[in-house]
């Protein structure tokens, strides 16, 4: 029996439990020899399928039409996100800010008090997640993130009038709850508008603005310090949560204005075309845009799926060192014997760091068109920084801090396991049920993270440093395994497509550079040709809203 029998075979059999899962069993024409059938992964075919579908199901367009259009969604869509992002950065580390202001002598802190300042806020997502995703799948995108933009913001001014451990806590554990919708929306969002070639530099863009966020936050903390110490009016804490807060109030008119719900509802995309085109353009991802039908059947998958699994190690593992290290980054360096105001600057460099590091790894990731060696790599760096704070003697200021920035490239770990999970999965539900268990995972690590970090260790915090080591040497494990299955799972992809009369050997378009694209294109037509058929059968599913396991066009990205 071939692969693709056995697939037929399996959910044939599930669609005895599951009446919305319709599928039709592939066959080859006898004379042409290719596939016949067109897959339904579900009654009802995605939005951006059906507006094509009233279009007449294609649309034509030049390449410098698609490139307008891609200049209007990046305005539109990227720079809000990219402001989002930065907003929110600086409203959850503000607690950080404040803490090297006497935010625990103030407030009476004391024990693991100020580390549930941080846990609570993962804590808080964590629980979050379950609604966040169905909100996600039946609400517009817009409006959720808007309304969740616009509570934590008042949150965070509200954060400002806490005097003890247990005011500020329930405010971190609201700023938790409105903030957990965030990332799930954003990787969504990212799928919803850009071809995989393209996802890497936005998702790249809004997480330099995370970074962005590390270099002014600490700017703007030092100016809000000097200012209220010298008019003594409120403590220096309370005004970086009161200023912070406005800052993100005041950006909602404008974000609003800016980010549309979906490409199949945007308003800037007015002009003739345009809508069509931005649809089209994601024909090549193989992974639809957005249905509001939440499935049952694609839940199933999603735990059925190796991946979930290892994707949730690797998130654990990459927040759990962010989170404590992000929660007492400013109290380990003013432990190497700096005074307060020193300590918050010390922090500006690991902005550019994150930035530099960034940059530098996705320009290298999309040369070699592999991103698990160069994640692996970057997890090594932590790992001697981590080591080297807890050998380097106290005496030596200047080497601790040099061991801490080379610990803090790990600040790129996270962003670059999003954009790499972002292009391996396919189906609304799949999709956004996978993230938000990444997401849980994520804040499990970043609740854990703190609570290692403990205060009888202070300034050394070797506990927490070499729980951090043991998280970064596992993440390399988990990363390495990561890339050699899903090359597994493409040849399995493969020999599917083989059965269905399709060519071997295919490379996935959607992440080749746009030259590359347009030359393999030509080869690939012909190669098409010869088994006589056409390019269109390879993306023909696209819209079906099927999953990376039923749609067998589907190609993953090492």
């Amino acid at each position: 029996m071939s692969l693709e029998q056995k697939y037929s075979h399996t959910h044939l059999e599930d669609e005895k439990l599951q009446p919305d899962h319709i599928e039709t069993a592939p066959h080859l024409d006898p004379e042409q020899g290719q596939a016949k059938s067109k897959y339904k992964a579900n009654t009802q075919l995605d939005d951006a399928a059906r507006l094509l579908q009233e279009a007449g199901g294609h649309v034509e367009y030049t390449a410098e039409d698609s490139k307008r259009v891609l200049r209007l969604i990046d305005f539109y869509v990227c720079l809000p996100m990219c402001l989002i992002y930065f907003i929110q950065q600086l409203d959850k580390s503000s607690v950080s800010y404040a803490a090297v202001f006497d935010l625990q002598k103030e407030a009476h802190l004391h024990g693991t008090q100020y580390s549930w300042l941080s846990s609570i806020v993962y804590l808080a997502q964590l629980v979050c997640q379950p609604l966040s995703s169905y909100a996600l799948i039946v609400f517009p995108v817009k409006y959720w993130v808007m309304f969740n933009m616009s509570a934590w913001s008042i949150v965070t001014i509200v954060t400002c009038v806490g005097k003890n451990f247990t005011g500020l806590l329930i405010c971190r554990l609201f700023l938790g709850c409105f903030e957990a919708t965030i990332l799930p929306s954003f990787v969504l969002i990212t799928q919803m508008w850009w071809i995989r070639r393209e996802q890497s530099y936005r998702t790249i863009a809004y997480q330099i603005a995370n970074s962005f966020a590390a270099i002014f936050g600490p700017l703007l903390s030092y100016a809000i310090g000097k200012a209220v110490q010298r008019d003594n009016v409120i403590r220096p804490y309370q005004g970086i949560f009161l200023f912070m807060g406005s800052f993100s109030l005041a950006l909602v008119p404008l974000v609003w204005y800016l980010m549309p719900n979906s490409p199949t509802t945007a308003k800037f995309l007015r002009k003739g075309n345009d809508r069509l085109i931005a649809i089209d353009r994601l024909r090549e991802n193989n992974t639809g845009t957005k249905s509001s039908k939440f499935k049952w059947s694609q839940v199933k998958e999603t735990y059925q799926d190796p991946k979930t699994y290892m994707w949730a190690g690797m998130w654990f593992c990459a927040a759990c060192p962010s989170g404590g290290i992000g929660a007492f980054g400013g109290l380990i360096t003013k432990g190497f014997g700096f005074s307060t105001f020193t300590s918050i600057l010390m922090q500006i460099p690991t902005g550019a760091i994150g930035i530099t590091t960034l940059l530098i790894s996705i320009y290298i990731t999309n040369r070699i068109k592999l991103r698990w060696p160069v994640i692996a790599v970057i997890v090594l760096f932590p790992i001697a920084g981590a080591v080297g704070l807890t050998q380097v003697p106290r005496t030596k200021p200047s080497a601790l801090m040099g061991c801490y920035y080379v610990a803090y490239v790990f600040s790129a770990i996270q962003p670059l396991l999003i954009s790499w999970c972002n292009l391996n999965a396919a189906g609304t539900t799949k999709r956004v049920v996978t993230t938000a268990t990444m997401f849980g995972a994520l804040t499990i690590g970043n609740v854990v993270g703190p609570q290692v970090y403990l205060t009888r260790e202070a300034p050394y915090y070797h506990t927490g440093l070499y729980v951090d080591i043991a998280c970064w040497s596992m993440e390399f494990i988990l990363v390495v395994s990561m890339g050699f299955y899903l090359k597994y799972l493409n040849r399995r992809q493969e020999a599917r497509r083989v059965a269905l009369g399709m060519p071997a050997n295919l490379k996935d378009i959607s992440i080749m550079s746009t030259a590359e694209a347009d030359a393999y294109k030509l080869e690939l037509a012909e190669m098409m040709r010869q088994k006589g058929t056409n390019m269109d059968s390879l993306n023909e599913n696209a819209y079906d809203d099927m999953t990376d396991f039923e749609n067998p066009s589907f190609m993953y990205v090492l």
